[in-house]
């Protein structure tokens, strides 16, 4: 496994930001990590990553747990944080140099970063100063300096924040083509970024992951129901969770709820079961179809 995660558990005070985050993510697949602001995917990097250590858990990159490998698991590793800090007053290729010196490149330092510039497409800006470029070239430099010492993983937090139009392709192509090579996680909130760029996404919500699964399946919901179910007299959510295959429950109407499945499970009979059980009238159930947005939307639905 490129990346891969047990359990890990960040807790800052009495706010638990990570509860027990467990995935593997292959060598050469693209994962977008995706949740609303707050739900700690730029935690869960920078524990990745070795700049914080979790309260419990591990994680491992290439199978060497970060914490008591860091210095390995950076040589490995390319980073691009979600303020990417950059010297604006440093022209592109000095810094890019300055950055190949950081990592010990030596005497291919200069052939590496100009590999570099071509294959982030900064051979037109390589001469300006940071600090003149636009957003869209400034995240180009930051995924140059991530990309630069050839690492195996590659992580990108909200790398097309801000951006407009034009520079969000152009961003959304550029890390397509890197993926191709690389391992790939990025974190974003944008349903179209994970449509565009990843092979597979990893929903997390509250700290926790509620939905991990390939892109394509998250798109059409070949393997999750949403199903709405009108009943002719009061049920509580108590009594809903012991249907088998329910993953989550939320009340529409005074007697209507709509119930999410489990990963390749048609609740329909398991409710027509239940309302014969315990006596109730059925008098509606319909399943929906729905996109990624919405099932991002349902998923991570404040209670």
């Amino acid at each position: 496994m490129s990346i891969r995660t047990q359990n890990i558990t960040k807790i800052y005070g009495t706010q638990v930001v990570l509860d027990k985050v467990t995935f593997d993510i292959n060598k050469g697949e693209v994962v977008g990590l995706l949740g609303p602001n707050g739900a700690g995917k730029s935690t869960l990097m920078k524990i990745i990553t070795c700049f914080i250590p979790p309260t419990s858990g591990e994680a491992f990159v290439d199978e060497m747990e970060v914490m008591s490998h860091a210095d390995e698991v950076k040589k490995k590793v390319g980073y691009l944080p979600e303020n990417n800090p950059l010297y604006l007053d440093m022209y592109v290729k000095e810094y890019l140099m300055f950055i190949a010196g950081i990592h010990k490149l030596g005497n291919a330092s200069k052939k590496r970063v100009g590999d570099i510039i071509g294959i982030t497409g900064l051979g037109i800006e390589q001469n300006k100063k940071i600090g003149m470029l636009s957003k869209g070239y400034r995240q180009r430099v930051g995924l140059a300096q991530a990309l630069i010492h050839d690492p195996d993983v590659l992580i990108l937090d909200e790398p097309t924040s801000g951006l407009d139009p034009n520079q969000l392709v152009e961003i959304r192509n550029l890390v397509k083509e890197i993926g191709k090579e690389k391992t790939v996680m990025l974190s974003t909130h944008i349903m179209q970024e994970v449509e565009a760029v990843c092979d597979r996404a990893i929903i997390i919500h509250q700290g926790k992951i509620v939905a991990d699964d390939r892109t394509i399946n998250l798109s059409t919901l070949k393997t999750r129901d949403i199903v709405t179910v009108e009943f002719g007299s009061p049920v509580n959510e108590k009594q809903l969770r012991s249907i088998s295959g329910v993953l989550k429950i939320e009340k529409t109407g005074e007697n209507t709820w709509r119930l999410l499945s489990r990963e390749g499970e048609d609740i329909r009979p398991t409710i027509n079961k239940f309302v014969i059980e315990n006596k109730l009238t059925l008098l509606s159930l319909q399943r929906e179809e729905q996109k990624l947005e919405e099932v991002f939307q349902y998923l991570t639905k404040e209670n």
